[in-house]
């Protein structure tokens, strides 16, 4: 009796040990083959067959439709480079230049993957739209109120996340450092 209480308790645990590791790895995601500069942070396997199959069974949850790695990389940043949670109520600025790239979109999220809804149906921009300076460097600010130049409207939302996309560009499994891929920077300016 004993040898078959501690067999089902043993197989309980283990049931609920592996169940947890599996919704937390397709909640989640993994760290395998994770490409991070600075904020940003790309899986340039997902859109490949040779992504794992962690990241294969978050794909299969959340629906998202990942770039193939012939068209590109997606990059995703939920805080600034200091770490600090990208704030809706405060201005960011996102500055700099990206890597080589065809064409590249910014775009605004909610943290559920949503596009955050705002009074000028407003949600990214586009490397053919943005307004850049004599060097070709750009900047964003993301804030909820009205800003010259390129400015992103939040909503006040208090979470997001900015999703940068590059198409046709060289960047990808190989890439390790910024000098490989220059990342805009992301900066928390004011708060109130």
């Amino acid at each position: 009796m004993r040898l078959i209480f501690t067999t089902l308790l043993a197989l309980v645990l283990a049931s609920a040990v592996g169940l947890s590791a599996t919704w937390m790895t397709a909640t989640r995601g993994t760290n395998f083959g994770t490409l991070k500069i600075g904020a940003w942070t790309a899986r340039p396997k997902t859109g490949t067959a040779d992504v794992d199959p962690y990241s294969r069974a978050s794909i299969a949850r959340s629906g998202d439709l990942p770039i193939g790695q012939g068209d590109g990389v997606s990059f995703l940043a939920n805080t600034d480079d200091r770490k600090k949670p990208l704030d809706g109520r405060c201005d960011v600025i996102v500055s700099g230049v990206t890597p080589a790239a065809r064409f590249w979109t910014l775009t605004l999220y909610d943290l559920k993957g949503h596009l955050v809804a705002n009074a000028l149906q407003r949600y990214g921009f586009t490397s053919e739209e943005i307004i850049r300076g004599a060097d070709g460097a750009f900047e964003v600010r993301i804030a909820s109120r009205s800003r010259a130049g390129n400015w992103l409207p939040t909503g006040g939302i208090e979470r997001y996340a900015l999703m940068l996309r590059l198409y046709d560009t060289p960047v990808g499994v190989a890439t390790r450092t910024p000098r490989d891929a220059p990342m805009p920077t992301i900066a928390t300016a004011g708060c109130p």
